[in-house]
């Protein structure tokens, strides 16, 4: 689908230079002489490179739709991970470097978003928390409590990350897959 180079908004995906790339961030920018522009970064959905473009309203560019499928993720073995997709029960195995640092927060029988173009698969959409149990951390010092202060925890999948001094070891916690930051204490 062709849409104006000033109508590329964050997550959507465009054909350019003859690779895949992902909106990561925007910016719309009118100098004081010239047009109007939008300075885009973009991210090879194939590699991971990054590139920043600038796109005049009077530009096209091919906006691009991934398929999106439910897959359950299976086990790994180091190398590659194997997912199985929820209706078809067919398996498909992505190697460590297309999935990056999102492997950390895989966990077994977790449900998945594959996205893929042509049946090419690019990447996966994690869920946007996952819980993880506390497995190193300090111990609270009496009086610190009153401060908002945080401490360092390491987590049971080797995730480090800063907690609030109430939690504990072997305490349960929701993390953010995103930026992998504490959200709040699991139920």
């Amino acid at each position: 689908m062709r849409i104006n180079g000033n109508a590329i908004r964050p997550g959507n995906v465009i054909e350019h230079k003859d690779g895949l790339w992902r909106a990561v961030k925007i910016q719309h920018t009118q100098p004081g002489k010239g047009g109007a522009y939008l300075q885009v970064e973009l991210r090879n959905l194939r590699n991971g490179s990054k590139l920043n473009e600038r796109f005049r309203a009077s530009e096209n560019v091919e906006r691009v739709r991934l398929d999106q499928k439910d897959h359950q993720y299976l086990f790994d073995d180091g190398q590659t991970y194997t997912f199985m997709d929820m209706e078809s029960y067919e398996q498909i195995e992505l190697s460590a470097e297309a999935l990056g640092d999102q492997t950390i927060y895989l966990q077994e029988g977790m449900t998945i978003v594959i996205e893929s173009f042509e049946g090419d698969p690019l990447g996966v959409e994690l869920p946007d928390q996952v819980t993880l149990e506390v497995t190193e951390t300090e111990p609270v010092v009496k009086g610190q409590t009153a401060a908002n202060s945080n401490k360092p925890a390491v987590l049971d999948n080797g995730l480090r990350t800063n907690v609030p001094p109430f939690i504990n070891q072997g305490d349960r916690i929701i993390i953010a897959t995103a930026d992998g930051t504490y959200v709040k204490r699991a139920d």
